[in-house]
């Protein structure tokens, strides 16, 4: 009798061991934006990812709406996930969502975007003081003086300083030395085309002679190009940008946006695929040279290049990448 119940104790934990070992890891990826524009390349090549190495992602994405993200994030945690992939809709309210992840020992990856004030496990973005300066070094080598109008980013978003800390650390020195003058300065309330336009209108209120405009992302160029063009501004306007998004590199083919930043979209979502496996698979962070403050403590981090697109480079690094078709481009 016991040698029959020691073998069922064996058969038994043989099957848990088994089942164990072949449980499907589930991700959640709560995104803010899905629908267009790089975006929907972040989902689906995070997906396609996971999928690669046998995991199953459980997705929502609440659209822009901050409340909604809140809610979603429950509803995906309360599905059983072994990690969660995080891009906030907002940089504070989103630690709501990590600090109700953690207590169902969930880890938490926030993606491109800083979660701020909360006991964050990992966070994986690009250098956008960088990318801030990589705009300002090239709108300023473009024109060297003149008037400057700064259309910073959303301010629910953490990058939108660090990506004004980076432009200021260009044209300060030169705002200073009186090559440049700040006619005006505000953030944008969210990353759209109508916020750059509505901002813009509102510069051209106070000063219609602008020479240079450092717009945080291709939709707020897009806005603000718009603006000058109703203007009927009759001098070129040097215009920045970020995303390489499809119709900010037309322009910047066509000659009305001056350049855009690409931040390599296959290379982030991949890399966090990966890494949301293996901390899941492993239940330990991964070990990095680089830590983020985000309010809270020093975050693991890991951030990625980006680089410059311009009419002469279009085809050496969207095209190249395979992020855009060269016949999308040079149709319009």
């Amino acid at each position: 009798m016991k040698r029959t119940i020691l073998y069922f104790l064996i058969i038994a934990f043989g099957i848990f061991l088994l089942s164990s070992c072949s449980k499907t890891i589930r991700v959640g990826f709560l995104m803010d934006e899905s629908v267009d524009g790089r975006w929907l390349k972040d989902k689906e090549i995070f997906i396609n990812q996971v999928e690669s190495h046998g995991g199953e992602v459980v997705f929502r994405a609440s659209e822009g709406d901050i409340k909604k993200q809140t809610l979603l994030g429950n509803e995906i945690l309360e599905q059983g996930v072994d990690v969660l992939v995080l891009i906030p809709s907002d940089q504070y309210e989103a630690a709501n969502i990590v600090l109700a992840a953690h207590k169902k020992g969930v880890p938490v990856i926030s993606y491109d975007r800083m979660v701020k004030n909360c006991n964050l496990d990992f966070y994986i973005s690009f250098d956008h003081v960088d990318v801030g300066e990589l705009q300002a070094k090239y709108i300023s080598t473009a024109c060297p003086s003149g008037k400057y109008a700064i259309l910073g980013g959303a301010v629910y978003d953490n990058n939108s300083f660090l990506l004004r800390l980076g432009q200021l650390n260009v044209i300060q020195p030169l705002v200073d030395r009186g090559d440049i003058k700040v006619v005006y300065d505000n953030y944008a309330n969210y990353w759209s085309p109508d916020e750059g336009y509505r901002l813009m209108k509102e510069c051209l209120k106070k000063s219609k002679d602008v020479d240079a405009v450092l717009a945080a992302n291709d939709r707020l160029a897009g806005g603000a190009i718009k603006a000058l063009e109703e203007e009927g501004i009759d001098h070129k306007v040097f215009v920045s940008g970020m995303d390489a998004d499809l119709d900010a590199v037309q322009r910047v083919f066509g000659g009305t946006q001056t350049m855009t930043v690409y931040k390599p979209i296959e290379a982030i979502a991949v890399k966090a695929a990966d890494i949301s496996m293996q901390i899941a698979l492993d239940q330990k962070i991964p070990a990095t040279n680089l830590s983020v403050n985000n309010g809270y403590k020093q975050i693991p981090s890991l951030l990625l290049p980006a680089m410059i697109v311009n009419r002469e480079t279009i085809n050496l690094t969207v095209v190249a990448d395979g992020y855009l078709e060269e016949n999308n481009i040079i149709k319009k």
